[in-house]
């Protein structure tokens, strides 16, 4: 490979914050069942389990993985969901997440801070709650180049609210 070769490889694997955006429109139809569902996703490899992304052009090709960023703000939720393909993983950036896993009506509970992650496997419900008083940052990996739609059980305030 010439040097040429290589800087235009190199580039062509990188995803700089400054090209980065908070996106808060994705997962705006959550906001129906209240606006502590309002969050944005700010991807880098893959679109995530989000939706359909591909006319990103700022997004990396995922090969076997998603990586993204949330951002939460203060008391801001994450519902209730499940990924039934996928294990999907959490790594606090800034501030502090509550994660809480769902059997039913039976749940339990971890206060994550910075560098903590907990990593959910698939068919188990999870939410997230940012019970700080600064916005809540953290990475988003889910385990396949494009995972499903997560679903939302029964217990979950999502049930029944439809994508626009």
């Amino acid at each position: 490979m010439t040097e040429n070769n290589l800087e235009t490889a190199i580039d062509s694997m990188v995803a700089s914050r400054e090209s980065r955006r908070e996106d808060w429109d994705t997962l705006a139809f959550q906001t129906k069942a209240g606006p502590e569902y309002r969050r944005a996703q700010i991807r880098y490899v893959g679109s995530g389990g989000t939706g359909h992304h591909e006319n990103d052009s700022l997004i990396l090709e995922a090969d076997h993985f998603t990586f993204s960023n949330m951002l939460l703000p203060p008391g801001a939720v994450g519902p209730e969901h499940d990924h039934h393909d996928v294990e999907e993983a959490f790594f606090v950036l800034e501030g502090e997440l509550e994660v809480t896993i769902h059997d039913g009506d039976q749940t339990a509970s971890r206060v994550m801070g910075y560098r903590d992650l907990i990593k959910v496997p698939p068919n188990t419900p999870r939410s997230l709650r940012n019970i700080g008083d600064t916005d809540a940052l953290f990475i988003v990996m889910l385990g396949a180049k494009k995972p499903q739609l997560p679903t939302y059980p029964a217990t979950s305030p999502m049930a029944g609210i439809n994508r626009d």
